[in-house]
């Protein structure tokens, strides 16, 4: 299993470079798009503490990054 997972919205400009950087790095990481996929969206929420923040970086189940360089899109509440 990946390591990383990205938390992030098609939506969010955000997210593709966050996408971008991690497959620069050449990381493993599975990507959920919670505008999408309720559930992630759910799993997103309780890792970031309720907030609606994307992208956000989790490793091996926490949290590392909210956001990319400081940037970053809210998603609509459940």
């Amino acid at each position: 299993m990946p390591r990383f997972e990205l938390f992030g919205s098609a939506q969010c400009p955000h997210t593709q470079e966050m996408r971008d950087w991690l497959e620069f790095r050449r990381c493993e990481f599975v990507e959920y798009d919670v505008d999408a996929d309720p559930v992630a969206r759910r799993r997103m929420r309780e890792l970031e503490g309720g907030q609606r923040n994307v992208p956000l970086l989790v490793e091996n189940g926490k949290v590392v990054e909210v956001g990319w360089q400081g940037r970053s899109c809210i998603v609509e509440a459940e």
